[in-house]
């Protein structure tokens, strides 16, 4: 049985694999566990390994890639349209064997374990920020249903419950300052646990050449640069700077109506420093 390219519906438990030959025509159908994956795989004769990228296709990738398989990850969406009769699991993984072998077809690049930890980190860090936005719209509403209105911003709201914490207000009762009280302490670790974070990043921009350069950038600062360097790494996907850049979304044609001139410049620089990296 001679595998030409072998397409993997990657599932949480359980992973469908069809293999096709030379032709096209599907020579091998199995379901796995997905933790004998890697095994199996693994024992057959290097071929084309096909998977979308989701959760767990780069580290499959990185191990099977070491195994010698050459790795071809896609997004969702361009594999969606090669599916054939009802969707299921089997012919997930037929479809995606069968558009890894299109010729203008997009990959997307086998992302280093390093690459996943920033990202990992970044992850961390949203949901840490996300997790603050919510805390400091309750307290803005648990202010609000007591007739007390505050401006928009962080700062205006601390220098609020501030003087809450410090002088007695009849517009709050003893039980809602101790729940401010609280909800400011948790406000106070989530501060310090993103700062943690934003520390981290700092360090890997100093010590990444790639990062520092992008980081140079006008309104791309270290958390920026890092998660470029997470999610493109050194910019070989792409053939020239302005690829990379219309991925971003830095092309002119992506500039909103009334753009200033500042605007350009700023994406002519960003083009030029991608370029590089």
């Amino acid at each position: 049985m001679s595998i030409f390219v072998l397409g993997i519906d990657l599932g949480k438990n359980v992973c469908s694999l069809v293999g096709l030959d030379e032709t096209g025509a599907v020579v091998l159908r199995r379901r796995l566990r997905r933790d004998g994956v890697a095994d199996f795989v693994g024992r057959m004769e290097p071929c084309i390994v096909a998977m979308e990228a989701c959760c767990g296709a780069h580290h499959l990738g990185r191990v099977l890639g070491a195994r010698g398989h050459t790795i071809r990850l896609m997004s969702p969406e361009y594999v969606r349209p090669y599916v054939k009769a009802n969707k299921n699991d089997d012919h997930d993984a037929e479809a995606i064997a069968e558009a890894a072998t299109r010729p203008t077809m997009r990959f997307v690049p086998v992302k280093s374990e390093a690459q996943s930890d920033i990202q990992a980190l970044h992850r961390a860090r949203s949901r840490l920020v996300a997790e603050r936005t919510a805390l400091i719209n309750h307290l803005h509403a648990l202010l609000l249903e007591r007739g007390i209105v505050v401006a928009q911003g962080r700062r205006k709201l601390e220098d609020v419950l501030g003087v809450f914490a410090d002088e007695d207000d009849s517009r709050l009762s003893s039980r809602m300052r101790l729940l401010i009280e609280d909800l400011r302490a948790e406000w106070r670790s989530l501060d310090e646990r993103i700062a943690a974070f934003d520390a981290e990043f700092v360090r890997m921009a100093r010590d990444d050449d790639t990062a520092r350069r992008l980081s140079t950038i006008p309104g791309i600062g270290v958390i920026n640069a890092t998660a470029l360097v997470a999610a493109v790494g050194d910019a070989a996907s792409f053939g020239r700077g302005r690829d990379l850049a219309a991925w971003l979304g830095l092309t002119p044609r992506q500039a909103p109506p009334g753009a200033s001139p500042g605007c350009w410049a700023y994406r002519s620089a960003a083009t030029a420093t991608c370029a590089q990296t």
